[in-house]
């Protein structure tokens, strides 16, 4: 009787670790999957007025580098949480934020980050890896070979989940998803400038195609491909 009662024991020992393991491992596994980024900086060195003026569409890259720095504050200045009721750097139709914001860093393009597919966090200033490789080119090719995007070190894609906005606003929620992202395409184009970058954007570009490459979420539209780097 005691044998059976210790064997009893020791199962429901054994199943208590194992349903633990499964609740909390998960979350361990997501914690070590993310990259956090560094803190963005609040105020910059550049006046609002002065990186307007000097914004052009840019077309060709140096070579070089970009820091985690930057690729922070790029990201954050898209869709970078401002308030901690989760108010972002971008207006959005009811507050319902139907953009999810993706980075393609190429190989040796941002200093001890590899290259490869990522998915931004915004509430958590991190970054999420898609998928590893230097696919540059091949987004260049399904955006009607345009062959100056693959030169930048960065490209942030700027997708819409439209029905997050539609739950509220209906078939007008797909136009208020198109204008936010024109707002955070405007927000990096500013932050660039003022970081001493420039910015190019495409909308030229076969929809699936880059869902296929960048491995999108079905319901994650590609709007706009912004490429940046240092300006040639």
């Amino acid at each position: 009787m005691i044998g059976i009662n210790n064997a009893s024991h020791s199962c429901w020992y054994g199943l208590t670790l194992l349903l633990m393991g499964l609740v909390f491992l998960p979350k361990q596994l997501e914690a070590q999957s993310l990259i956090n980024l560094p803190t963005p900086s609040t105020p910059g060195t550049v006046s609002v007025e002065k990186a307007l003026k000097n914004r052009r569409t840019i077309r060709r890259f140096a070579n070089k580098a970009l820091s985690q720095a930057q690729l922070s504050q790029l990201l954050w200045a898209a869709y970078g949480v401002t308030d901690p009721r989760g108010l972002k750097t971008t207006p959005s139709a009811g507050a319902l934020y139907p953009l999810d914001i993706y980075v393609v860093v190429g190989e040796r393009q941002v200093i001890d980050l590899a290259p490869g597919v990522y998915h931004y966090l915004p509430e958590k200033q991190a970054l999420r890896s898609r998928r590893p490789g230097d696919v540059r080119n091949a987004v260049a090719r399904a955006s009607i070979y345009q062959n100056w995007m693959a030169e930048a070190p960065v490209m942030i894609v700027i997708t819409g989940e439209y029905r997050r906005s539609q739950i509220k606003y209906g078939q007008r929620g797909i136009m208020y998803t198109h204008m936010e992202s024109g707002h955070a395409g405007q927000n990096i184009f500013v932050q660039a400038e003022a970081l001493g970058l420039g910015a190019g954007i495409v909308g030229a570009f076969d929809n699936a195609a880059i869902t296929r490459t960048l491995e999108l979420p079905s319901a994650h539209d590609p709007l706009l491909i912004m490429p940046i780097g240092y300006k040639f």
